[in-house]
């Protein structure tokens, strides 16, 4: 939705919305990855808004356009939107409650500091977490095993005491599961980034054959108090 608003407020001349959102993911793909192989990863790390805007730059390049303006008004305008419509799923505020009560819940995020700062924020999730590491604070980010040994002491359990609930099988899932945790991993229909290919990704990505199974599978967040 924040991308498809940026590039209506700031259009790009001979091409749709929809084609520019479709630049953006192919760019996506090829420079989110390299971020730590190509200087940037920095950067990064303390702010959302450079790499941000050389996405945007990327992006504007693959249709012939250099424009840093043009890059910079499509980021301001993709951030102020995609902040806008952030919200919790339904489920996500009655479970929170119902966990809190019983045990202690940890954060762990990707992403630049100030932006999953801004999230949470916006969120207003913080009152939940007795543990929060952000990427961007700590140095690190998922599926990294040093993520999940830093929260294992900060709670002061043993890895098998430990539930990690996420989206994500590569990032979250499938590290957890090496760490010795239990895991429940929730798919919806909707969890398709705005970097997937549709056209070879419509669907949530499957686990990879031979991958390790987690303990539970979701598309609901209720049904996880019954579960623990």
């Amino acid at each position: 939705m924040g991308l498809r608003t940026a590039f209506d407020v700031h259009p790009v001349a001979g091409q749709t919305t929809d084609e520019m959102v479709r630049h953006w993911a192919a760019a996506f793909r090829e420079f989110a990855p390299t971020l730590k192989q190509t200087g940037w990863y920095e950067a990064y790390l303390k702010s959302g808004a450079p790499t941000r805007v050389q996405q945007m730059r990327l992006t504007l390049r693959r249709v012939g356009i250099e424009s840093v303006e043009h890059a910079a008004n499509l980021s301001d305008a993709y951030m102020e939107a995609r902040d806008i419509a952030l919200s919790l799923f339904p489920d996500a505020l009655a479970l929170l409650d119902h966990l809190r009560a019983k045990y202690p819940m940890g954060l762990i995020t990707n992403g630049p500091a100030d932006i999953q700062r801004q999230e949470i924020e916006t969120l207003g999730l913080e009152p939940y977490f007795q543990h929060i590491f952000i990427e961007g604070e700590v140095g690190e980010g998922k599926p990294l095993a040093s993520v999940f040994k830093r929260a294992e002491k900060a709670v002061g359990c043993e890895p098998h005491e430990l539930v990690f609930i996420g989206n994500s099988y590569d990032h979250d899932i499938a590290p957890a599961i090496a760490a010795g945790w239990h895991t429940v991993w929730i798919r919806r229909e909707s969890d398709v980034p705005p970097s997937a290919d549709l056209e070879k990704e419509p669907k949530p990505k499957e686990k990879p054959v031979g991958g390790s199974d987690p303990d539970a599978i979701v598309d609901n967040l209720a049904v996880i108090s019954s579960w623990l």
